[in-house]
């Protein structure tokens, strides 16, 4: 079975990333679509998630926002904050296929600023 360029690109990015992972740290995978982002912490060891937040939760939905790179930061603040919580300050930034550009950055950088190590 032949996978597609996009395919091979993400399971390259996270099978790199589970091969340097430590047992103390965390992998934070990313999906974006063209009107939601979501996100979770994932841990390898155990396969299970340990958080999670979308832009297509409740709350988060009854924001007025309309524009995509502010709804970003709403759900890396949430997350930063649910994982503050739970303790978890370091982590590996799994961006899968998308470039560390527009969204996907300011995601980043929101998270960097409430707390959390890459």
């Amino acid at each position: 079975m032949k996978l597609s360029t996009s395919t091979r690109k993400k399971f390259r990015i996270t099978n790199k990333l589970k091969k340097v992972s430590k047992p103390g740290r965390f992998r934070l995978s990313i999906f974006r679509s063209s009107k939601n982002i979501s996100a979770q912490i994932i841990d390898d060891s155990k396969n299970i998630t340990l958080l999670s937040a979308s832009s297509v939760e409740k709350d988060i939905k009854e924001t007025k926002t309309k524009n995509k790179s502010e709804l970003s930061k709403i759900v890396a603040e949430k997350l930063a904050k649910k994982a503050q919580e739970k303790k978890i300050i370091k982590i590996y930034f799994d961006r899968g296929i998308y470039k560390y550009h527009g969204r996907i950055k300011i995601f980043a950088e929101t998270l960097r600023k409430n707390g959390m190590e890459f």
